[in-house]
């Protein structure tokens, strides 16, 4: 009887078995997740002639599913290996670094000092210019008791000579009562010559010479007197005339005007 069921059983597998679909190139979904098959196992125990294409079907029937798990890893091997190499010496490059922020630094005060220098020589007085400062008077020509006007770096200059009259009038009233005091031979170590700026102190006018009530200078525009020493003694005016930069030479005969 048991013979007779296999007989059946293999002339249906003769006849035509469903066979795996060749479409997917692979092992089919019921066949692949089937876990056992006993009533196979239990055919196969009493039937050895079953053909190769049945066994085939039961190897790939009972064989575990295929793992589809990539490999430990990367394929390439790029990234399981180190690829920086240390270099010798500082990592940070310290000292390079220092050493281009300080040159760069040297040069660019040298750039900044040599233009404040050229900005400097521009605004500074030129040989000629400072040759045009300077005027040197002949003073032969001024008799005593004279006044003479002459021009430095745009302004007047008074020069006067001196009689000895003046000089003692002018020494005798250094204890007078004054605004601006000053000692006569201060204001002219040469009692002779007296060299004063012709601007007033008060707004900057020209004091007409020998007028006023000191017979020195006086200016008409507020009434300002001056003495012979050029110092203030009435009027507005709140200082002495200035004393310029001068120098007497070659036995007082000249005088150098800055």
């Amino acid at each position: 009887m048991i013979a007779s069921r296999g007989a059946l059983l293999l002339r249906s597998l003769k006849l035509g078995a469903p066979a795996a679909p060749s479409y997917l190139g692979r092992t089919p979904i019921h066949t692949r997740f089937t876990p056992s098959m006993p009533f196979t196992n239990a055919w196969r125990s009493f039937s050895t002639g079953l053909d190769t294409r049945k066994e085939s079907e039961s190897e790939v029937v009972g064989a575990a599913p295929q793992s589809t798990a990539l490999p430990a890893g990367y394929a390439d091997e790029y990234y399981n290996t180190p690829h920086y190499v240390r270099s010798r010496g500082d990592p940070t490059k310290r000292a390079f670094t220092y050493m281009i922020l300080g040159t760069s630094k040297f040069i660019a005060a040298s750039v900044i000092r040599v233009a404040i220098l050229k900005l400097l020589w521009t605004m500074s007085a030129s040989a000629e210019v400072l040759a045009l400062g300077q005027v040197e008077v002949e003073l032969g020509k001024i008799a005593p008791g004279q006044n003479a006007t002459v021009k430095w770096r745009g302004k007047p200059v008074f020069i006067r000579h001196r009689t000895q009259e003046e000089i003692d009038l002018s020494r005798k009233d250094d204890s007078a009562d004054m605004r601006d005091p000053e000692r006569d031979e201060d204001r002219a170590p040469t009692p002779e010559w007296v060299v004063v700026l012709g601007v007033c102190t008060h707004l900057g006018c020209v004091p007409i010479a020998n007028a006023g009530e000191y017979l020195g200078w006086f200016c008409p525009c507020h009434g300002s007197h001056y003495d012979l020493s050029g110092r203030i003694r009435k009027g507005p005016a709140p200082l002495n005339l200035e004393i310029p930069t001068y120098q007497l030479m070659e036995g007082n005969t000249k005088v150098l005007l800055g």
